[in-house]
């Protein structure tokens, strides 16, 4: 009975020990995550990365404390150290790829080659940035589609961010007959870049003879633009150049079928 007395009593004070680092140890996390947490908000990081890296910090410590209160009570926190990192090595591999998208993930949102609201082309899809996950990137296209890409593609191929420069050039091609004038259609095309306010003046738009088709001649033009007006751009330079041509005689030659009746 004194045996068993004395067991009782030492388990009873190493559950009060337990009990009390657990407690005084949950206080001090509370408190230290709180002026965490204020400083990570200060940061010009993303979002997304503030909230990421208060987790991360947030659970270490509680971790920590748990190993803590369970060293002081007399538990060998080396096995459960030693278990617990196999567990995690054995996950890393079963969880290969949702880690490669979690590491690019990171590197996304602390490099920025892109920030939400970017308009970016990849592997065929042209959108706008909605939201950058740790996981996956959203993407919104043209027709209000949203595209998720795991973050791990991202990173490992080309991504073309057409919001990141100043300006965009915005190309159009058009043809006219071999009869008409040249230097009349350089100067018609000129004329209705000149009328577009939203056509920057810088750098200098340009209007070249591209090539000698079987049907006529090739006209290439280059026009930089806001990237935000690059559309607006597209659609009205390729409507009023057709217009001017129409007004000033000037031919957009197109396949002609001849039928020949022999009998």
């Amino acid at each position: 009975m004194d045996n068993f007395s004395a067991m009782m009593l030492k388990i009873g004070e190493n559950f009060l020990l337990f009990a009390a680092v657990l407690i005084i140890g949950v206080l001090i996390v509370k408190l230290t995550t709180h002026f965490v947490r204020k400083l990570i908000l200060k940061t010009k990081l993303d979002h997304t990365v503030k909230t990421f890296l208060f987790s991360v910090i947030r659970v270490v410590l509680y971790a920590f404390v748990v190993i803590t209160a369970l060293g002081t009570v007399g538990v060998n926190v080396d096995s459960i150290i030693t278990a617990f990192g196999a567990a995690l090595l054995t996950a890393g591999f079963a969880l290969q790829d949702t880690l490669k998208n979690l590491v690019s993930g990171l590197i996304i949102l602390f490099s920025k080659p892109f920030t939400a609201g970017d308009l970016i082309e990849f592997e065929g899809v042209e959108g706008y940035v909605q939201s950058i996950r740790i996981f996956y990137t959203t993407i919104t296209d043209y027709n209000n589609k949203s595209v998720k890409i795991p973050n791990s593609r991202l990173t490992a191929n080309n991504v073309t961010n057409c919001s990141e420069g100043e300006y965009r050039r915005v190309p159009l091609v058009f043809s006219v007959s071999y009869d008409d004038n040249l230097a009349q259609v350089k100067s018609v095309i000129y004329d209705v870049i000149a009328k577009n306010e939203k056509i920057l003046s810088e750098p200098e738009p340009k209007v070249y003879i591209s090539d000698h088709l079987d049907s006529g001649v090739e006209i290439k033009v280059f026009v930089w633009a806001d990237p935000s007006d690059y559309f607006p751009v597209l659609f009205s330079m390729e409507e009023q150049v057709k217009l001017a041509f129409d007004e000033n005689g000037i031919t957009i030659p197109y396949p002609h079928l001849e039928i020949k009746n022999n009998t």
